[in-house]
């Protein structure tokens, strides 16, 4: 799988896990708390493979420096709200208010990501090369997410 396809995908998966907590109100505590466990475990595998793998060989090219540094930044943002979110109670009546903020945030991202940043991607990268960053990508996603999973049992 290329490494577009591969953070795609991801986004994707993102993106519906979001639009479930949005969904839920403050009677939905259990719903809530497993919601924005799998929402961290999914970001912390896909910021890792973008921040040790996509971004470094992006930021190489000249005119992707400056949007992969913006991307570094949006990341660390989406890591403070979610890290606010886990300090909260579920039915507290900011948790809705806050999970929607990390929503328009991480949809923000993925916007920027999927238009100018691909585009770039698109033409500084063989298709060879975008296959190569795919493989260790997606390498280094399962075993994010496999110690994830170790470390919640």
């Amino acid at each position: 799988m290329d490494a577009l396809t591969l953070l795609t995908s991801d986004h994707e998966e993102l993106k519906k896990h979001l639009e479930a907590g949005e969904q839920t109100t403050a009677r939905a505590v259990k719903a809530r708390a497993e919601i924005l466990d799998t929402v961290s475990t999914l970001l912390t595998a896909h910021e890792r493979i973008e921040e040790e793998v996509f971004y470094p060989a992006l930021k190489e090219h000249p005119n992707a420096k400056d949007m992969v540094l913006e991307g570094y930044q949006e990341h660390h943002v989406v890591d403070l709200i979610v890290d606010e979110l886990q300090d909260l109670v579920e039915n507290d009546e900011v948790w809705g208010a806050k999970f929607k903020v990390l929503k328009e945030n991480i949809e923000h991202h993925i916007e920027e990501e999927e238009g100018e940043m691909f585009k770039t991607a698109r033409k500084v990268f063989s298709e060879q090369e975008l296959e190569e960053l795919g493989a260790r990508m997606e390498q280094m996603k399962n075993e994010t997410l496999t110690a994830s999973l170790t470390t919640h049992r």
